[in-house]
């Protein structure tokens, strides 16, 4: 039990703030990065979803627009899955 109580102690010069930021990068490396990725990803997922689906309701090359209409959904779908996920 004694080396339990240890392991929650910060090391002596860093701060237990610090020391706690350190411990959650450990759990989980680069989660603001895959966060930022994801929500990136996302915009540009809906941009394009918004400009095919224009495309589309003007009757613009209904036959390309659909397809890469599809594929926006589904990017802007596992973004929205994969930030889920990191909660």
């Amino acid at each position: 039990m004694p080396e339990e109580k240890q392991l929650n102690q910060p090391p002596k010069g860093i701060s237990r703030e610090k020391y706690e930021r350190l411990k959650a990068e450990a759990k989980a490396p680069y989660k603001g990065l895959r966060k930022f990725i994801y929500g990136a990803f996302g915009a540009s997922g809906l941009i394009g979803a918004v400009v095919f689906l224009a495309q589309t309701l003007a009757g613009r090359n209904v036959s390309t627009a659909l397809p890469n209409l599809a594929l926006q959904v589904g990017v802007v779908a596992l973004m929205i899955w994969l930030w889920r996920l990191e909660k």
